[in-house]
Protein backbone atom coordinates (compact mmCIF):
# COMPACT_ATOMS: atom_id res chain seq x y z
CA UNK A 1 0.00 0.00 0.00
CA UNK A 2 1.19 3.68 -0.96
CA UNK A 3 2.50 5.81 1.72
CA UNK A 4 1.40 8.88 -0.79
CA UNK A 5 -1.16 11.24 0.77
CA UNK A 6 -3.15 14.01 -1.15
CA UNK A 7 -2.01 17.78 -0.40
CA UNK A 8 -4.73 20.02 0.78
CA UNK A 9 -6.62 17.57 3.49
CA UNK A 10 -5.07 19.08 6.57
CA UNK A 11 -5.94 17.10 9.95
CA UNK A 12 -9.34 16.34 11.37
CA UNK A 13 -10.52 17.71 14.90
CA UNK A 14 -10.51 14.14 16.21
CA UNK A 15 -6.46 13.68 15.17
CA UNK A 16 -5.76 16.94 16.94
CA UNK A 17 -7.60 15.85 19.88
CA UNK A 18 -5.73 12.72 19.80
CA UNK A 19 -1.73 14.40 19.36
CA UNK A 20 -3.12 16.48 22.81
CA UNK A 21 -3.99 13.88 24.90
CA UNK A 22 -0.72 11.85 23.81
CA UNK A 23 1.63 14.63 24.15
CA UNK A 24 -0.09 15.42 27.43
CA UNK A 25 0.06 11.65 28.62
CA UNK A 26 3.82 11.69 27.65
CA UNK A 27 4.23 15.23 29.72
CA UNK A 28 3.08 13.19 32.99
CA UNK A 29 5.15 10.41 32.43
CA UNK A 30 8.28 12.40 31.91
CA UNK A 31 7.78 14.37 35.41
CA UNK A 32 7.10 11.34 36.98
CA UNK A 33 10.05 9.93 35.49
CA UNK A 34 11.98 12.75 36.84
CA UNK A 35 11.06 13.33 40.10
CA UNK A 36 11.85 9.38 40.78
CA UNK A 37 14.83 9.78 39.26
CA UNK A 38 15.19 12.65 41.52
CA UNK A 39 14.49 10.67 44.65
CA UNK A 40 17.03 7.61 43.81
CA UNK A 41 20.06 10.31 43.30
CA UNK A 42 18.96 11.28 46.72
CA UNK A 43 19.40 7.84 48.00
CA UNK A 44 22.66 6.93 46.45
CA UNK A 45 24.09 10.39 47.03
CA UNK A 46 25.42 9.76 50.51
CA UNK A 47 26.57 6.55 49.66
CA UNK A 48 28.98 7.70 46.31
CA UNK A 49 29.89 10.64 48.63
CA UNK A 50 31.71 8.10 51.07
CA UNK A 51 33.88 7.06 48.09
CA UNK A 52 34.95 10.51 46.96
CA UNK A 53 37.82 10.89 48.60
CA UNK A 54 39.64 7.41 47.93
CA UNK A 55 38.25 7.47 44.48
CA UNK A 56 39.46 10.97 44.04
CA UNK A 57 43.22 10.67 44.81
CA UNK A 58 43.31 7.51 42.79
CA UNK A 59 42.15 8.99 39.64
CA UNK A 60 43.98 11.85 39.81
CA UNK A 61 47.34 9.46 39.84
CA UNK A 62 45.67 7.16 37.37
CA UNK A 63 43.93 9.49 34.76
CA UNK A 64 46.00 10.88 31.84
CA UNK A 65 46.68 14.41 31.47
CA UNK A 66 47.67 16.72 28.88
CA UNK A 67 45.79 14.62 26.19
CA UNK A 68 43.53 15.39 23.67
CA UNK A 69 41.34 14.24 20.50
CA UNK A 70 42.14 16.05 16.69
CA UNK A 71 39.10 17.64 15.48
CA UNK A 72 38.69 18.44 11.82
CA UNK A 73 38.33 22.10 10.97
CA UNK A 74 35.49 23.70 10.49
CA UNK A 75 34.35 23.85 6.62
CA UNK A 76 34.13 27.70 5.96
CA UNK A 77 31.59 26.94 3.03
CA UNK A 78 29.33 24.67 5.17
CA UNK A 79 25.74 25.77 4.99
CA UNK A 80 22.68 24.91 6.94
CA UNK A 81 21.63 22.04 4.26
CA UNK A 82 24.71 19.54 4.80
CA UNK A 83 23.73 16.07 6.00
CA UNK A 84 25.25 14.21 9.10
CA UNK A 85 24.81 10.53 10.34
CA UNK A 86 22.58 10.02 13.64
CA UNK A 87 24.68 9.75 16.63
CA UNK A 88 25.08 5.84 17.83
CA UNK A 89 23.77 4.86 21.47
CA UNK A 90 27.53 4.26 22.55
CA UNK A 91 28.36 7.66 21.97
CA UNK A 92 25.36 9.46 23.20
CA UNK A 93 25.20 12.23 25.82
CA UNK A 94 22.41 11.82 28.17
CA UNK A 95 21.24 14.93 29.18
CA UNK A 96 19.03 15.28 32.40
CA UNK A 97 15.17 15.88 31.50
CA UNK A 98 15.59 14.43 28.39
CA UNK A 99 14.10 10.74 27.15
CA UNK A 100 15.38 8.81 24.85
CA UNK A 101 15.47 10.33 21.52
CA UNK A 102 12.23 9.17 18.83
CA UNK A 103 13.19 6.28 16.74
CA UNK A 104 12.46 7.75 13.18
CA UNK A 105 9.94 6.47 10.65
CA UNK A 106 11.12 3.55 8.68
CA UNK A 107 8.48 4.15 5.83
CA UNK A 108 8.42 8.41 6.11
CA UNK A 109 5.59 10.06 4.32
CA UNK A 110 5.64 11.56 0.89
CA UNK A 111 3.24 13.84 -0.87
CA UNK A 112 2.51 14.13 -4.54
CA UNK A 113 2.69 18.52 -4.72
CA UNK A 114 3.00 21.39 -2.12
CA UNK A 115 -0.41 21.96 -0.21
CA UNK A 116 -2.80 24.13 -1.84
CA UNK A 117 -3.03 27.67 0.53
CA UNK A 118 -5.47 27.46 3.48
CA UNK A 119 -8.10 29.51 2.95
CA UNK A 120 -8.05 30.12 6.78
CA UNK A 121 -6.37 33.14 8.87
CA UNK A 122 -3.06 31.13 9.61
CA UNK A 123 -1.67 34.28 11.33
CA UNK A 124 -1.03 34.36 15.04
CA UNK A 125 -0.26 30.33 14.46
CA UNK A 126 2.21 28.67 16.46
CA UNK A 127 4.09 24.77 16.05
CA UNK A 128 4.90 23.15 19.10
CA UNK A 129 7.19 20.36 18.63
CA UNK A 130 6.92 17.83 21.75
CA UNK A 131 11.01 16.90 21.81
CA UNK A 132 12.11 14.25 23.86
CA UNK A 133 13.38 17.08 25.96
CA UNK A 134 10.63 19.21 26.43
CA UNK A 135 8.74 21.60 24.89
CA UNK A 136 9.87 24.05 21.97
CA UNK A 137 7.46 26.38 20.20
CA UNK A 138 7.57 28.43 17.16
CA UNK A 139 5.82 31.42 16.42
CA UNK A 140 5.08 31.08 12.86
CA UNK A 141 5.16 34.26 10.55
CA UNK A 142 2.37 34.03 7.81
CA UNK A 143 2.55 37.31 6.63
CA UNK A 144 5.89 37.43 5.47
CA UNK A 145 6.53 33.71 4.43
CA UNK A 146 3.21 32.16 3.63
CA UNK A 147 3.61 29.64 0.99
CA UNK A 148 6.72 28.37 3.54
CA UNK A 149 4.03 28.52 7.06
CA UNK A 150 1.71 26.93 5.09
CA UNK A 151 3.53 23.84 3.96
CA UNK A 152 4.94 23.23 7.42
CA UNK A 153 1.75 23.75 8.94
CA UNK A 154 0.42 21.16 6.72
CA UNK A 155 3.47 18.86 7.30
CA UNK A 156 2.80 18.95 11.26
CA UNK A 157 -1.11 18.36 10.80
CA UNK A 158 -0.42 15.54 8.54
CA UNK A 159 1.95 13.65 11.09
CA UNK A 160 5.23 14.63 8.87
CA UNK A 161 7.69 15.44 11.68
CA UNK A 162 6.25 13.28 14.11
CA UNK A 163 8.46 10.61 15.47
CA UNK A 164 12.05 12.73 13.78
CA UNK A 165 15.29 13.08 15.09
CA UNK A 166 16.72 16.62 14.75
CA UNK A 167 20.16 15.27 12.55
CA UNK A 168 22.69 18.09 12.51
CA UNK A 169 23.91 20.24 15.10
CA UNK A 170 26.92 23.06 14.02
CA UNK A 171 29.01 24.86 17.04
CA UNK A 172 31.34 26.74 15.19
CA UNK A 173 30.81 29.55 13.18
CA UNK A 174 27.21 28.26 12.32
CA UNK A 175 25.59 27.81 15.32
CA UNK A 176 21.99 25.67 14.76
CA UNK A 177 20.18 22.47 15.17
CA UNK A 178 18.76 21.12 11.66
CA UNK A 179 15.54 18.85 12.03
CA UNK A 180 12.44 18.23 9.57
CA UNK A 181 13.96 15.28 8.34
CA UNK A 182 12.23 12.03 8.97
CA UNK A 183 15.10 9.62 7.50
CA UNK A 184 17.89 11.61 9.42
CA UNK A 185 19.85 11.94 6.89
CA UNK A 186 20.25 15.28 5.77
CA UNK A 187 18.75 14.16 1.91
CA UNK A 188 14.95 13.82 3.24
CA UNK A 189 12.01 15.56 1.28
CA UNK A 190 8.20 15.63 1.61
CA UNK A 191 8.43 15.22 -2.49
CA UNK A 192 7.54 18.63 -3.14
CA UNK A 193 9.32 22.06 -2.92
CA UNK A 194 8.45 25.76 -1.97
CA UNK A 195 9.72 29.09 -3.10
CA UNK A 196 11.81 31.11 -1.36
CA UNK A 197 10.48 33.82 0.95
CA UNK A 198 11.09 36.57 3.87
CA UNK A 199 14.99 36.08 2.74
CA UNK A 200 17.34 38.74 5.05
CA UNK A 201 19.97 41.23 3.90
CA UNK A 202 23.34 40.43 3.77
CA UNK A 203 25.12 41.30 7.04
CA UNK A 204 26.52 40.34 10.76
CA UNK A 205 24.31 38.41 12.36
CA UNK A 206 21.04 38.29 10.03
CA UNK A 207 20.31 34.95 11.39
CA UNK A 208 19.90 36.30 15.26
CA UNK A 209 19.37 33.93 17.96
CA UNK A 210 16.00 32.26 17.81
CA UNK A 211 15.54 32.16 14.47
CA UNK A 212 13.51 29.81 12.84
CA UNK A 213 14.57 29.10 8.85
CA UNK A 214 14.64 26.82 6.11
CA UNK A 215 17.47 24.48 5.18
CA UNK A 216 17.97 23.90 1.23
CA UNK A 217 20.03 22.71 -1.36
CA UNK A 218 19.78 25.62 -3.86
CA UNK A 219 17.75 28.38 -4.70
CA UNK A 220 13.91 27.03 -4.47
CA UNK A 221 14.40 23.91 -3.41
CA UNK A 222 13.26 24.21 0.20
CA UNK A 223 11.05 21.17 1.54
CA UNK A 224 10.63 20.02 5.42
CA UNK A 225 14.07 20.42 6.88
CA UNK A 226 14.56 23.44 8.79
CA UNK A 227 17.00 25.07 11.30
CA UNK A 228 16.90 26.74 14.79
CA UNK A 229 19.32 29.07 15.59
CA UNK A 230 20.41 29.39 18.77
CA UNK A 231 23.40 31.84 18.67
CA UNK A 232 23.46 35.05 16.58
CA UNK A 233 24.60 33.49 12.84
CA UNK A 234 26.01 34.78 9.72
CA UNK A 235 24.58 33.03 6.52
CA UNK A 236 24.57 34.10 2.67
CA UNK A 237 20.82 35.38 2.71
CA UNK A 238 19.38 32.30 1.22
CA UNK A 239 17.42 30.83 3.46
CA UNK A 240 13.55 31.70 4.27
CA UNK A 241 13.13 32.79 7.75
CA UNK A 242 9.63 31.75 8.75
CA UNK A 243 9.35 31.91 12.60
CA UNK A 244 11.08 32.59 15.74
CA UNK A 245 11.41 30.34 18.68
CA UNK A 246 9.15 31.85 21.96
CA UNK A 247 10.33 28.81 24.29
CA UNK A 248 12.20 25.99 24.55
CA UNK A 249 15.37 27.80 22.85
CA UNK A 250 17.27 26.53 26.81
CA UNK A 251 16.83 23.42 25.23
CA UNK A 252 18.58 23.92 21.77
CA UNK A 253 21.37 25.91 23.96
CA UNK A 254 21.72 22.92 26.15
CA UNK A 255 21.81 20.15 23.01
CA UNK A 256 24.90 22.63 21.79
CA UNK A 257 27.03 22.87 24.60
CA UNK A 258 26.86 18.63 24.69
CA UNK A 259 28.43 19.27 21.46
CA UNK A 260 28.78 17.26 18.33
CA UNK A 261 29.11 13.36 18.25
CA UNK A 262 32.68 12.64 18.00
CA UNK A 263 33.77 15.57 19.15
CA UNK A 264 33.92 17.70 15.83
CA UNK A 265 31.90 20.79 14.95
CA UNK A 266 29.38 19.75 12.71
CA UNK A 267 27.50 16.56 12.77
CA UNK A 268 24.77 14.56 14.69
CA UNK A 269 24.39 15.74 18.18
CA UNK A 270 26.13 14.01 21.43
CA UNK A 271 22.56 14.26 22.67
CA UNK A 272 20.24 13.08 21.01
CA UNK A 273 17.11 15.07 20.45
CA UNK A 274 14.21 14.66 18.43
CA UNK A 275 10.55 15.92 17.38
CA UNK A 276 8.15 12.98 19.26
CA UNK A 277 4.99 15.03 17.83
CA UNK A 278 4.42 18.43 15.83
CA UNK A 279 0.64 20.20 16.60
CA UNK A 280 -0.11 23.41 15.69
CA UNK A 281 -2.16 25.93 18.40
CA UNK A 282 -3.38 29.14 18.06
CA UNK A 283 -0.55 31.56 19.44
CA UNK A 284 -0.85 32.67 23.52
CA UNK A 285 -0.91 36.08 24.68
Amino acid sequence: MSNEKKPGTGASNKRRKELAAAKLERQTARREQRESEHRRRMRIGWGIAALVAVIGVAVFVLWPSGSSDDVAAPDPNASASASAEPSTAASAVALEGCDPAPTPPTEPLSFDAAPEMSPGDQTDLELVLDTNCGEIVIDTDADAAPETVNAMLYLAEEGYFDSTLCHRLTTEGIKVLQCGDPTATGTGSPGFTIPDENLPEAGDSNYPAGTVAMANAGPGTSGSQFFLVYEDTTLPPSYTIWGEVSSGLDIVEQVAAAGVAGGGTDGAPAAPIGIEAATVSQAQG
